[in-house]
């Protein structure tokens, strides 16, 4: 049985009835679905907090790309790793491929060994997929694509990038769609391309603009003077 979706102060407040249900009414049977409530609560909090970490990473990678790596926090890894853990432990099978996805990417993004990335990215792939975590999976598609893209598979990788943006405009996320166009731009160029690659770029241009999505932005100009 999943975990569910409720507030972590929603969470909270439950484990401390459960706690009075103990104390005051001798029911200590309940012990363990308080503790449930609160591994709920930290399995959130820890996922959240690598993803900020994650965050502080790529703002270092894009002002010092040569020094990033080195200066990566350790903690990242490790949160989202206990968030897995957590969200395995309570059957929460939604929460568990977000956390696996997280995972991948930091062995992807922040190690660079994408060999290490493919094992918790396929297992997330296939727990969003049989949750109907429709986001979880597009971000997962993406970033396997990118490790398609870096063995040297250009046409696996842009068959995941295609279907991951398509999810993407079903979600109406529109940056996420304007990131994957740029991604698939790189992938027309390597392709020899060259209109595709062009039209790709605009498309995504436009749609950062629209989103107000500026750092998507600066890839599209990034990419622009490379293609």
């Amino acid at each position: 049985m999943g975990a569910g979706r409720m507030s972590g102060e929603d969470r909270i407040e439950r484990a401390r009835l459960l706690y009075e249900r103990a104390v005051f009414g001798g029911d200590t049977s309940v012990l363990a679905a308080a503790d449930d409530e609160l591994d709920a609560v930290e399995a959130g909090l820890a996922l959240a907090r690598g993803r900020l970490v994650h965050a502080r990473f790529l703002d270092r990678r894009e002002a010092a790309p040569q020094e990033a790596r080195e200066m990566a926090d350790p903690a990242e890894l490790d949160l989202f790793e206990r968030a897995a853990e957590l969200y395995r432990k309570l059957g929460d099978a939604r929460g568990e491929a977000e956390a696996l996805l997280w995972i991948g990417i930091f062995h992807q993004l922040v190690r660079g060994d994408g060999e290490a990335a493919l094992g918790p990215l396929e297992r997330s792939r296939a727990l969003a997929a049989e949750t109907g975590d429709a986001l979880t999976l597009s971000y997962t598609l993406r970033h396997l694509g990118f490790a398609e893209h870096m063995a040297g598979r250009l046409e696996a990788a842009r068959e995941l990038l295609e279907e991951s943006t398509r999810l993407r405009r079903e979600l109406g996320f529109l940056p996420g769609v304007a990131a994957n166009l740029v991604g698939l731009a790189y992938l027309a160029s390597g392709q020899d391309r060259r209109r595709d690659a062009v039209a790709l770029i605009e498309e995504a241009g436009a749609i950062a603009e629209a989103a107000g999505a500026h750092g998507i932005q600066r890839q599209v100009q990034q990419a622009r003077a490379r293609l």
